[in-house]
């Protein structure tokens, strides 16, 4: 096992940041790339679609399973076989002639994903002591605030002036340098025989996610038809409670609530969870906000989403020394507090403001996010025992994705729900403006805010103090 030093620890966290930067920006770069991918195989896009939706929900049913896998089979030999079967999966994309071909590969890829992401995580976490935990925390934070940011423009660029094959092949080179770094830097842990899976738990799990995700992404397409998306929430939310139940009961459950006891593990979840929603739902909404209300094109769009990246990299070296002289809380309770502001001015934006405060507004948005995500991320494992890490990491892993799912849909049903009013003004008589629907959007997201910054404001002062870091 490499000896753990600040050095093989920031290589580790880098890696795995690499390896989870792949997996995200695969996930979200192919929403831009349908229509392309579509005219290509012959079908229409809303049936393409099935290739996003197919890879989220193998995602959702996979990701509680990973923890169990990694206990039975060692960390470093399933993160280096996901590596493995998501660039497989991603040279099959890239090789498919039909639907159905590229609907399978993105199958593999999704298996890849939900092991790869958890996995590599919990290496990082096993290998890196409390007070250095930040650091380790902000490398693996940036690819899930960068790719959905970069995505629009990156499949955009690649489709126009490509073609959407290389969204899948430039990952072949990217994986096989991954797997080799990752037999150097990962630490070969022993497999154990562990508990039994619990199959029962797998099966109602597997249910509720999976109907939840399909929902999720239902809501999100262009022309949802909401009664089946309702129908489908429903029954998700129904066989979720019913895995509840049954993960409580069970002696060997596939997922554990037992790290929600600790406080600093349920803020990051509860509060975290409300902020990775609405910060989720900005990278959606933007783009639409600019190309269909303002009528700007979708270069100039995609460019000032881009300065949310800006934000995020810019404020990367204040947030250890925030972190370092304040603490979690307030550093948590600002953030949040700052999403929400950014999110009020969005909701004032119209196609005459003054593009450098529009500028400004993004960068200021893309600051708040990066902070909030890496105190979230951070605090959550800062009073989580070592022996405990895999029950809390699987778990967290599982929340992070339905929340960072959801926020898509989330934005989507705002849309719809303004879109909905305006109709119904009109056909009252009501004045021909009606609500606006982005703003109704940004403003429901930012009182979404407001409550997240009410609950991280209510959080121990000396929350997560294990891991804040040290005065020099």
């Amino acid at each position: 096992m490499p000896r753990s030093t600040p050095n093989h620890e920031r290589n580790l966290a880098l890696l795995v940041a690499g390896a989870f930067f792949m997996e995200f920006l695969d996930g979200t770069i192919l929403t831009t790339s349908i229509p392309v991918i579509a005219r290509s195989l012959g079908v229409g896009a809303a049936r393409a679609g099935i290739t996003i939706t197919a890879y989220m929900l193998v995602l959702a049913v996979l990701i509680p399973l990973s923890g169990w896998i990694a206990e039975r089979s060692g960390t470093r030999r399933v993160f280096i076989s996901a590596i493995a079967v998501f660039t497989l999966g991603s040279l099959a994309c890239a090789l498919s002639g039909s639907l159905l071909e590229l609907t399978a590969a993105r199958i593999a890829q999704g298996v890849g994903g939900a092991m790869m992401v958890p996995v590599g995580r919990l290496a990082v976490l096993n290998s890196t002591p409390k007070e250095r935990l930040v650091a380790a925390i902000a490398y693996l934070t940036w690819p899930a605030l960068t790719a959905p940011v970069i995505a629009p423009l990156l499949g955009g660029a690649i489709t126009t002036y490509a073609s959407w094959h290389w969204i899948f092949i430039i990952n072949i080179p990217l994986g096989i340098i991954a797997m080799v770094a990752a037999w150097f830097l990962v630490p070969a842990t022993a497999s154990r025989i562990g508990k039994p899976l619990d199959w029962r738990g797998f099966a109602l799990v597997g249910l509720g996610l999976g109907l939840l995700a399909y929902a999720a992404s239902a809501a999100s397409a262009a022309h949802a038809d909401w009664r089946a998306v309702a129908a489908e929430a429903i029954a998700g939310t129904a066989f979720t409670a019913g895995a509840i139940i049954h993960l409580r009961r069970t002696l060997n459950p596939l997922l554990e609530f037992s790290p929600l006891a600790t406080e600093s593990f349920r803020i990051a979840h509860t509060t975290g969870s409300v902020f990775r929603l609405t910060v989720s739902a900005v990278p959606f909404l933007l783009p639409l906000m600019f190309e269909l209300a303002f009528h700007w094109s979708p270069i100039r769009a995609g460019s000032l989403v881009l300065l949310l990246y800006l934000g995020n990299v810019g404020i990367k070296p204040l947030t250890t020394p925030l972190l370092r002289w304040f603490g979690f809380r307030p550093v948590m309770l600002a953030a949040t507090a700052s999403l929400a502001v950014s999110l009020l001015l969005s909701s004032a934006l119209t196609s005459h403001t003054p593009l450098l405060a529009i500028c400004t507004l993004m960068v200021f948005s893309g600051a708040a996010r990066s902070v909030g995500f890496t105190a979230y991320n951070t605090v959550a494992f800062a009073d989580v025992d070592q022996g405990a890490m895999n029950r809390a990491n699987t778990l967290a892993s599982t929340l992070q994705q339905l929340a960072a799912g959801f926020g898509i849909a989330l934005g989507a049903v705002l849309l719809q729900t303004a879109l909905g009013f305006r109709s119904l003004e009109t056909g009252l008589g009501a004045a021909s403006a009606g609500i606006d629907p982005y703003r109704f959007s940004f403003l429901a997201l930012a009182a979404l805010s407001i409550l997240a910054a009410l609950g991280a404001a209510r959080a121990s002062s000396d929350i997560g103090l294990a891991a804040r870091p040290q005065r020099a």
